[in-house]
């Protein structure tokens, strides 16, 4: 279940991105990409497939850095 709900939430994202529903400073955007990430971490972890938990932990911190630089930008304005 994790897996498939990391994918969905990940072309989610994607697909808002990619139709203009949110930009790419957007937090909705970055938080389902690391939700996203987390299952696919979990999932690919369950399965024994590091090279892919590991890639999805990058992923996560990412989208988490992300979040940060717009959450630090919106509250200095």
């Amino acid at each position: 279940m994790a897996g498939w709900a990391g994918a969905l939430l990940v072309l989610g994202a994607y697909f808002l991105l990619s139709f203009g529903k949110v930009g790419a400073q957007s937090r909705l955007f970055h938080a389902m990409n690391m939700a996203g990430a987390l299952g696919f971490v979990i999932n690919t972890w369950w399965h024994d497939a590091l090279p892919s938990a590991a890639l999805n932990v990058v992923w996560f911190l990412i989208g988490g850095t992300a979040l940060w630089r717009i959450a630090r930008a919106s509250s200095s304005t």
